[in-house]
């Protein structure tokens, strides 16, 4: 069975945000605006989308 995938774009800077926070997008692999990468999803994937969904939009891949 294949894995599924959320694809992630990160729309607001980490500058000036918690370092946790700043942890869990460079945790998805996110480095700069706009950018945006295929994550699997899994409960630990989420939870990182899920803390900092304010600089995050994800769709179904």
């Amino acid at each position: 069975m294949a894995d599924k995938k959320i694809k992630v774009t990160m729309i607001r800077s980490v500058n000036g945000r918690l370092k946790k926070h700043q942890a869990c997008a460079r945790g998805l692999g996110l480095r700069r605006m706009h950018q945006t990468v295929e994550v699997i999803d899994t409960p630990e994937n989420r939870g990182m989308v899920n803390k900092i969904s304010y600089m995050l939009r994800v769709e179904e891949a």
